[in-house]
C-alpha cells in the first residue's frame, strides 16, 4: 500500500526534473549569446523601474545631441536688408528750381509798319518793301540778324542778293536802270534803305 502512493510522487518529481533540465538545455545557447555580449547577465532586482507615465503628460522629445560635422551659419550682414537700403525708387516731387521753364507764348505787336514778334526776350521784325522793280521781304532780330524771306522781281527784272547776314542788299535789275534795298540792324533797331541807280 505504501509503495503504490509514492509512486505518484515518484512520477511527478521525474516530470518536474525533466521539464527542467530540458528547459535548460533548451535556453543555454541563449543565455550564452547574451552573457558573451554584456559579459555576464545582471540581476533583474538591480535594474530600474521604469518611471511612471501619466497619459495626460506629454512626452519630452529627446534632447539633441551635438553633431560636430553639423555647423550653425549666421545670416550673412550682406542678405539682410533694412529699412534703410530699400532699392525701389522713392517718388520726389520735383523743386520749383527742378521744374522746366515754361517757354512763353509768343506776342505779336506792329512798329513803324514792321510786324514784330517777341518770344522768349528775343525780338523779330518783319517787312515787305515794294519798288518799281519788284517786291522783297526782309526779316531781322534784335540781335542784329538780317535775312531776306522772299523776293519776286516784277516784269522785266531781274534779282540779286548781296551781303551778308548783318548787312543786306538785294537788287532788282533791267538794263540800265536798278532798284537797291538795303538793310541792317542800325542803332538798336531795323535800318532800311530803298534806291534807285540809273535812268
Amino acid at each position: 500500500m505504501r509503495s503504490s502512493r509514492w509512486v505518484p510522487i515518484a512520477g511527478w518529481c521525474v516530470a518536474t526534473a525533466t521539464s527542467i533540465v530540458l528547459s535548460s538545455v533548451a535556453l543555454s545557447p541563449v543565455l550564452n549569446a547574451a552573457r558573451a555580449d554584456s559579459g555576464e547577465l545582471p540581476d533583474i532586482d538591480q535594474l530600474p523601474a521604469p518611471a511612471a507615465v501619466s497619459e495626460t503628460s506629454p512626452v519630452p522629445p529627446p534632447p539633441e545631441t551635438a553633431d560636430p560635422t553639423r555647423t550653425t551659419t549666421k545670416p550673412s550682414p550682406s542678405r539682410t536688408r533694412s529699412s534703410s537700403a530699400d532699392p525701389r525708387p522713392t517718388s520726389k516731387s520735383p523743386s520749383a528750381s527742378e521744374a522746366p521753364a515754361t517757354p512763353t507764348k509768343p506776342v505779336t505787336t506792329t512798329e513803324d509798319g514792321w510786324t514784330v514778334t517777341t518770344s522768349d526776350g528775343v525780338k523779330t521784325y518783319v517787312k515787305s518793301f515794294t519798288t518799281p522793280g519788284g517786291t522783297a521781304v526782309i526779316r531781322m532780330t534784335s540781335k542784329g540778324i538780317v535775312s531776306l524771306v522772299t523776293a519776286t522781281p516784277a516784269d522785266g527784272y531781274r534779282v540779286e542778293k548781296q551781303g551778308s547776314d548783318v548787312n543786306l542788299a538785294v537788287y532788282f535789275h533791267q538794263t540800265g536802270k536798278s532798284f537797291i534795298i538795303h538793310a541792317q540792324w542800325f542803332n538798336n533797331a531795323p535800318f532800311v534803305e530803298v534806291s534807285e541807280v540809273g535812268s
